[in-house]
């Protein structure tokens, strides 16, 4: 994902990372990336997006500011639905699909980077979770291009991580593992770094998991003791709803630093209140399930790599979430070592996507170590999940495996399962299920006017191919015809415009 630097890429490109709950962007200064303030002048740009009461488009923080007291106009966690095709949300009595609103938010980040370079900003790369499939990633991209950006590369979260740390602090001959807890994703990756080299030994992850799930629980907590105490459930009611779920948030924030929070709620419904105290050890009780999820996933990731936590040399903390005290305990229990936070959790994804950046618009890259050409650096990423074509039975028949280097393309020869077959239909999975069905359609794969022949004699060849995107091209060839289409993987309503 490295490689050969793009010529003539004009102006600076902006490497952005598009969060669940927050978003940042940076640039390569001096030949080091630097994170750009938002027009508020903030480091991190909340990713909500919402209609003032007065028809106002407001991103950010102005959308943030109104989420209590216009919840039904104001979109959070847009992230969670990327790449759904039955997914819409309506904000001043129009439809919105996730793509459409995650491109206001970055176009406000294109804007307000415009704004502080003094300069047009037209290019960009932007980071998704290493586990999100093609649907997702082909969304994040039509995102960036209705925002004005053109895409140079979709990169993974922990990669870009991995990226920021190597380039700063010079990291060279060792096996990093990076845990990428964000708002609403999680992440797992395996590199290996050497000589200017990053090549990713095995990624996997839950795009259902993410701080925003700690802070439902506290959210659970707080609506069952005022069921409780005043017998009134305030889940129907939106402007109560969403103030416990910010109450939650800082809820859990206090609680990385404090034994004890208090959670004050006055007037939350007519004139009752909500006070209550949550200990830091009842929150580590009600979130304990989550975050043995992710040490089983830590667990499943070094499987994939052949590998044992004491041949990691590093372990790195991304996303906010690796502030929680228990998930500090567990992953460093796990992994037998310290993990490095030396970079701002919140800003080193952005960071790292700079990086990548800089690579492929030839900018000058400052590297501690003075054997590694900053200018050579090489990503080599891989696809995350396992990438296959349905067969007869319910059945899928992998071509392209997981943890595979991208990009890659590889074939497989299918054939008619019928006298006179005119037609090969099939479905593109992507997923680790052996039953198809089990797994995330893609698209389907028509070819047709196969000449008449008994069963089994023709010769269809499917190609896919993934790019350094993780966006994925089918093709298929009737090998005794020579006759070759490529198939338009039909993305989610919508992605195709």
């Amino acid at each position: 994902m490295g490689g050969a630097p793009t010529a003539n890429i004009r102006g600076k490109v902006l490497g952005i990372d598009l969060g669940t709950t927050n978003s940042c962007m940076a640039i390569i200064e001096l030949g080091e990336p630097k994170v750009i303030p938002n027009s508020e002048g903030k480091r991190l740009t909340p990713s909500v997006v919402g209609f003032s009461k007065k028809n106002e488009l407001l991103v950010g923080d102005l959308a943030k500011r109104q989420m209590v007291s216009n919840p039904e106009n104001t979109v959070h966690s847009i992230k969670r639905h990327m790449g759904k095709s039955d997914y819409k949300v309506s904000l001043n009595n129009e439809k919105f699909t996730p793509h459409g609103i995650s491109a206001k938010i970055l176009q406000k980040l294109k804007h307000d980077a415009e704004k502080y370079l003094g300069d047009a900003v037209e290019k960009a790369v932007i980071t998704v979770p290493a586990y999100f499939n093609d649907s997702q990633r082909f969304a994040t991209k039509k995102a960036g291009e209705l925002a004005g950006l053109g895409v140079l590369r979709v990169i993974n979260e922990p990669t870009a991580a991995a990226l920021a740390y190597g380039l700063r602090d010079g990291i060279n001959n060792q096996k990093i593992l990076v845990y990428d807890l964000g708002g609403g994703t999680f992440d797992v990756s395996i590199l290996k770094i050497k000589d200017g080299i990053f090549e990713v030994l095995a990624t996997s992850g839950d795009t259902e998991l993410g701080g925003d799930d700690f802070d439902m629980r506290i959210a659970e907590h707080l609506l069952a003791k005022f069921q409780e105490t005043e017998s009134k459930n305030l889940l129907d009611i939106p402007q109560a709803m969403q103030r416990i779920r910010e109450a939650a948030e800082h809820c859990k924030i206090d609680l990385s630093s404090l034994e004890t929070a208090n959670v004050n709620l006055p007037y939350i419904f007519e004139n009752k209140s909500l006070d209550i105290d949550i200990t830091r050890e009842q929150f580590n009780k009600m979130t304990e399930d989550l975050v043995k999820k992710t040490i089983s996933i830590i667990e499943k990731t070094l499987q994939d790599g052949n590998l044992s936590p004491a041949e990691i040399d590093e372990v790195i903390f991304v996303g906010g979430s690796t502030r929680m005290p228990a998930v500090v305990k567990a992953v460093e229990g796990f992994m037998g070592k310290k993990a490095l936070q030396n970079i701002n959790p919140d800003e080193v994804v952005s960071m790292g996507a700079a990086v990548q950046a800089g690579i492929l618009g030839n900018d000058y890259l400052k590297s501690p170590r003075e054997d590694v050409d900053s200018g050579n650096l090489v990503l080599l990423d891989v696809t995350s999940l396992t990438l296959g074509f349905e067969t007869v039975g319910d059945l899928m028949a992998p071509i392209i495996p997981k943890n595979t280097t991208i990009p890659t393309r590889n074939s497989k020869t299918f054939t008619t399962h019928y006298d006179n077959q005119k037609v090969v239909r099939g479905k593109i999975l992507q997923g680790e299920e052996r039953v198809a069905s089990k797994n995330v359609t893609l698209g389907t794969l028509v070819l047709d006017n196969i000449p008449p022949a008994p069963k089994g004699i023709p010769r269809i060849e499917v190609t896919f191919d993934i790019d350094a995107n993780g966006i994925i091209y089918a093709t298929a060839k009737d090998l005794g015809t020579g006759i070759m289409r490529s198939v338009t993987i039909e993305r989610p309503e919508g992605l195709n415009d």
